[in-house]
């Protein structure tokens, strides 16, 4: 049996406002080959298949075509579960229907464990799974009036490691012949390491868990939510797919993968990685105007023919003209996304960064609220409990 893992697709994410549709549908073009050709016949796909709560309709049919062309391949068994950017209500909504397809869907914690865990058979191998969708602190734990940020804490953390204790329990109790055992997970391990996504991921301090929280029954931990592919702890079998695309500039200098497990006589016995093609070139230009001017004739686009995208960080003392370095662009075939300095040193306070931007599109949240508790000479990195006060109510926004 071989078992494909995946996460964070982040179908309809846009960078610096620009539309990756033609990447993500790259992507899964290139993924359904992949698993015709290398014979995959189980998906596990670890949270943040959308990119918000509310997706398009191009970012649907994008989701349900793809499980639906799956549908005539080796590929008999798909496990997709939530992550903090999914709706659960979007992903549960159509998980009969899906169910009949031999799809099963987690979208949300479930009031009974026995809900999130299933068995697969296949060529007459077999792998349990334990379909753990990203665990919001309402969904397992019980508030009490007046507790403090650190009994919050330590109470969701506990509940958390509960969480996948209760669910290896019930993977126990099926286990009747001995097969390996696989959880899912959408969450951030300690000791990950996180990428500058443009929609930023909330990591903050609440309820963190290491490779060693993971009970030790699980023979494999597949795991999203960070956007680098990597292995946790020093530990190979809990493990990040990472994301297939390029969400940042800040994930330009290391590949994207998917991982592959090859299960045989009721053992995993390997787990490989396969690189994702470069759909489409990002460039990441730091240096003098004149440094990155002279870079223009070095950037080049991929086979896949998409339009390259630039980000420039200037490394200038001063503000400088930038109408020579468009003029110059304009001769090659790639898109200037952004252009900031590397070295800024003025902080524009909120009233002016709202006169001199273009969209409110262009705000994150997150860079707003720093800058108004910068205002306030308000200290953030003393008070860690009011950031992530802050991040768990954005998230909660964003997912209604």
């Amino acid at each position: 049996m071989k078992i494909l893992h995946t996460a964070d697709w982040h179908l309809g994410h846009r960078l610096h406002e620009q539309s990756q549709y033609e990447e993500q549908s790259l992507f899964l073009n290139w993924l359904e080959s992949y698993i015709i050709i290398n014979k995959i016949d189980v998906l596990l796909i670890s949270g943040d298949v959308f990119d918000t709560g509310s997706p398009s309709n191009q970012s649907l049919e994008m989701y349900y075509s793809f499980l639906v062309k799956l549908r005539g391949t080796c590929c008999k068994s798909i496990i997709i579960t939530g992550g903090n950017h999914d709706s659960p209500g979007t992903l549960n909504a159509p998980k009969h229907i899906l169910g009949a397809l031999s799809i099963k869907v987690v979208g949300k914690a479930t009031e009974h464990i026995e809900d999130e865990v299933f068995k697969v058979e296949i060529n007459n191998e077999k792998v349990i799974i334990a379909a753990v969708p990203y665990l919001r602190d309402g969904d397992i734990r019980r508030a009490v009036a007046g507790e403090s940020f650190d009994e919050l804490t330590d109470k969701y953390k506990t509940a958390l490691i509960n969480h996948y204790n209760d669910a290896a329990e019930q993977c126990k109790k099926i286990n009747t012949n001995n097969v390996p055992v696989i959880a899912m997970g959408h969450l951030f391990a300690t000791g990950g390491s996180v990428s500058d996504s443009e929609q930023n991921i909330y990591v903050g301090t609440l309820g963190h868990i290491g490779a060693e929280d993971f009970n030790p029954y699980f023979n494999y931990v597949a795991l999203g939510h960070l956007h680098r592919p990597q292995i946790i702890g020093d530990n190979d079998k809990v493990r990040y797919s990472g994301s297939p695309n390029i969400l940042s500039f800040s994930e330009v200098n290391y590949d994207k993968k998917v991982l592959i497990l090859t299960l045989k006589d009721d053992k995993i016995v390997t787990i490989d990685d396969e690189i994702v093609p470069n759909f489409r070139s990002f460039y990441k230009l730091t240096g003098t105007l004149n440094e990155c001017i002279d870079s223009f004739a070095n950037i080049k686009t991929t086979d896949y023919g998409l339009t390259p995208w630039v980000e420039i960080a200037l490394k200038e003392n001063n503000t400088v003209n930038t109408d020579l370095l468009k003029k110059e662009a304009e001769k090659y075939a790639f898109d200037i996304l952004k252009i900031g300095l590397k070295n800024e040193r003025k902080v524009k306070g909120i009233e002016e960064l709202l006169e001199n931007t273009k969209s409110i599109k262009e705000l994150q949240p997150t860079e707003v609220f720093k800058l108004k508790c910068k205002e306030m000479s308000f200290d953030l990195e003393k008070n860690p409990a009011i950031w992530d006060a802050f991040n768990e109510v954005l998230q909660t926004v964003k997912n209604q």
